[in-house]
């Protein structure tokens, strides 16, 4: 599949390893009031059709990974800002909340290589990812009671399920900033680096799990969210249906064989 038109990012392929860059730095990478939105969910939606995509990487250009909504444009009224209660809740729906919706659905591994700020809707894109990396002057934020409002872009849903819930009730409660050294300290950060080593060690990752059987790793993905939704008993039935056709995969097959081989 040919690699997807984009407006404010540019998306790179290779050896399996779709690198997604956000390229709006003169607003911080503010998903709203820019194209960022359309290009994420074009770029997912290619990604999960694309047999040639093991990973996907999420980062930014300048000082920012992403700094979320457009403050100026809630200053002003404008964009998916302006009119009635319900004509903000439609807004809303129509735009940022495609986000999470989609990363519900995918099962093509994401990594987030945080290489600045994170805040609001920005810190809340990285927790919707598998696995998170950042430079480590990267500062996070879970800021929205700070400008008045709430987590609408799904990040209450998301947050707990990477830290717990005392943690995210924590963050989301006070609104504070906390750098990467806390962020890895409380879970969220797999690892905090040198920004010049920030896409060595996210590109390292991202290559080892594309170099994995796809179908393999893609259910792998979709189980570990199952497991959040399912009772114990359908899980477990749901997982032999799965293994099953993994059994008589040839990934499954040329690995079983490998192995024997190695052992005479």
């Amino acid at each position: 599949m040919s690699l997807p038109t984009l407006t404010d990012a540019k998306l790179s392929l290779d050896a399996g390893v779709a690198t997604l860059t956000f390229c709006r730095e003169d607003v911080l990478n503010a998903l709203t009031g820019t194209n960022l939105i359309d290009d994420i969910i074009d770029t997912l939606d290619w990604a999960e059709a694309s047999s040639d995509v093991g990973c996907v990487i999420l980062t930014g250009t300048g000082k920012g990974f992403s700094s979320g909504g457009n403050v100026k444009d809630m200053h002003e009224r404008t964009g998916m800002f302006s009119g009635g209660v319900d004509d903000i809740a439609a807004a809303y729906k129509a735009t940022i909340q495609r986000i999470p919706m989609k990363f519900a659905e995918l099962s093509v591994p994401v990594i987030a290589a945080i290489n600045g700020v994170a805040v609001g809707a920005g810190f809340d894109l990285t927790a919707m990812c598998d696995i998170r990396i950042a430079a480590d002057h990267a500062r996070f934020g879970e800021n929205f009671v700070n400008m008045g409002l709430i987590p609408g872009d799904g990040g209450a849903y998301f947050l707990q399920r990477v830290v717990g819930y005392q943690r995210a009730a924590e963050l989301t409660f006070t609104g504070r900033l906390f750098d990467a050294k806390e962020a890895k300290e409380i879970g969220f950060l797999l690892d905090a680096v040198p920004a010049d080593q920030l896409m060595d060690r996210a590109t390292t990752l991202a290559n080892e799990i594309a170099s994995k059987p796809r179908y393999q790793v893609r259910q792998s993905k979709l189980l570990m969210r199952k497991a959040q939704q399912m009772n114990l008993s359908d899980f477990l039935d749901h997982t032999a249906l799965v293994q099953g056709t993994c059994h008589h995969s040839g990934a499954h097959k040329d690995a079983v064989a490998a192995f024997v081989n190695k052992q005479r």
